[in-house]
């Protein structure tokens, strides 16, 4: 009699997962491998010895801040002076006081921080409906990201896991709150800042001005009120050591261009043509590609001006904004495409990558590899080789070349990759 039963329940089962949707086995998928990664994760912190690189200068600047020292020029660790924003101090204050400064209790908040930024990239994923639900395995297989996270527990964690929450909100059309943790994330690490350009191209095609300059002044009120304790008493010190847009990193640690000689990767001229590039290129997408269904970027912005009812500025009339029943929501796909693009863009781009900086970029590669057409097996062999390389330590000419020649390719695909609609449907009147 038992194993009739047997039998009934074991179909029972199978005929439940045929009733399941598609969406709900992603989302099991996706608690599955949050699961998996949280037993793997704590494993590698069990087994693999931690790496000494930044830990013991974080926690000697943010002992110089809690002491009282508030002129930036003064806050320095055994790596060198401070070059980090303010919210680098206050996160990292809370941090040595919830860890009493052990590497061991750190590891196990930045084991934590690392599944929640896990299920925040899966959200973003989701809201976006692009990879089929097995490649979303691709996310918790990188082995240089749990290192960054659990075994070197870098500020550019954090600021990642900031911008990947504030790119959620986005989608969910919460641009305020959005604007706050982008922010915020800035206030960490200014990397951030090379998802700005597309950022501000979104907002101008979801939002009015008036909503606009009320985000733009939100996101800058937030980096003065964390700036505040400096700015009042050192101004000039905080902002030429947080905001210091003219470092030239050391050779040595490039992962990205170490083919390239050394004087000629630390000279003026070499930046300036990166820099140079990384405009073009943003311009180039902004007008072709990400503004296609507008027929370009300046007729895009036309058009926001005609929809939005803005006024000729020399004449100082009043501003109206949009009806509510007359905004369109902008699809969650194109939100996360204009964003991971711009941010690679200008990852493409940067002069010098360090190792940490794979976190800048990697959770966002599976997402970009799908929008373009290639074959499933080239999109794999091509996050393969970036694995790789950024895993090749020291860092050669040969994995740096390669380096270079997969996001190449990687960006010829998304410029020939089918263009999607930025609006997936207008809020109709009365709903």
């Amino acid at each position: 009699m038992a194993r009739p039963r047997a039998r009934k329940q074991g179909g029972g089962m199978i005929q439940l997962l045929k009733s399941l949707g598609q969406d709900d086995i992603l989302v099991l998928t996706i608690c599955s491998l949050v699961l998996f990664d949280s037993l793997l994760t704590a494993l590698i912190i069990v087994k693999v010895p931690y790496t000494k690189i930044d830990w013991d200068a974080y926690m000697s600047q943010v002992d110089g801040f809690v002491g009282g020292e508030r002129n930036y020029s003064n806050l320095r660790g055994d790596t060198g002076p401070l070059v980090y924003p303010a919210g680098f101090l206050y996160i990292y204050s809370a941090i040595q006081y919830i860890t009493k400064g052990i590497v061991a209790n750190g590891q196990v908040v930045f084991g934590l921080l690392y599944i929640l930024n896990l299920a925040v990239v899966f959200a973003i994923y989701h809201q976006a409906k692009l990879l089929p639900f097995w490649a979303f395995c691709l996310l918790c297989l990188s082995k240089r990201i749990h290192s960054i996270f659990v075994l070197r527990l870098f500020n550019d964690c954090i600021a990642s896991t900031l911008a990947h929450t504030s790119i959620l909100l986005f989608q969910k059309n919460k641009w305020k709150s959005g604007m706050v943790v982008f922010s915020l994330a800035v206030s960490v690490k200014m990397n951030v800042l090379l998802y700005a350009p597309s950022l501000l191209l979104l907002m101008f095609k979801g939002l009015d001005l008036v909503d606009i300059s009320a985000n733009i002044l939100l996101a800058a009120v937030v980096q003065v009120l964390l700036g505040m304790p400096f700015l009042l008493v050192y101004p000039w010190e905080y902002v030429s050591k947080a905001f210091d847009l003219g470092r030239v990193f050391i050779h040595f640690w490039s992962v990205n261009f170490k083919f390239v000689p050394e004087a000629v990767f630390v000279s003026k001229g070499f930046a300036l043509a990166l820099l140079a590039l990384h405009l073009s290129l943003l311009i180039v997408f902004a007008q072709f590609r990400w503004c296609k269904y507008e027929q370009g970027l300046l007729p895009a912005l036309k058009l926001q001006s005609k929809l939005h009812q803005i006024p000729d500025l020399f004449f100082l009339k009043p501003m109206k904004s949009l009806r509510k029943e007359d905004k369109s929501f902008i699809d969650p796909r194109h939100i996360a495409t204009v964003l991971f693009t711009g941010n690679f863009i200008g990852i493409l781009c940067a002069r010098s990558l360090h190792y940490q900086f794979y976190s800048w970029y990697f959770h966002s590669l599976p997402y970009l590899l799908w929008i373009t057409s290639y074959p499933t097996l080239l999109r794999l062999i091509i996050l393969l080789v970036i694995e790789v390389c950024w895993n090749v330590y020291p860092s050669t000419c040969i994995s740096s070349l390669a380096l270079l020649l997969s996001h190449v390719l990687l960006l010829v695909g998304l410029w020939f990759a089918p263009c999607e609609a930025p609006q997936s449907a207008c809020v109709k009147k009365g709903k």
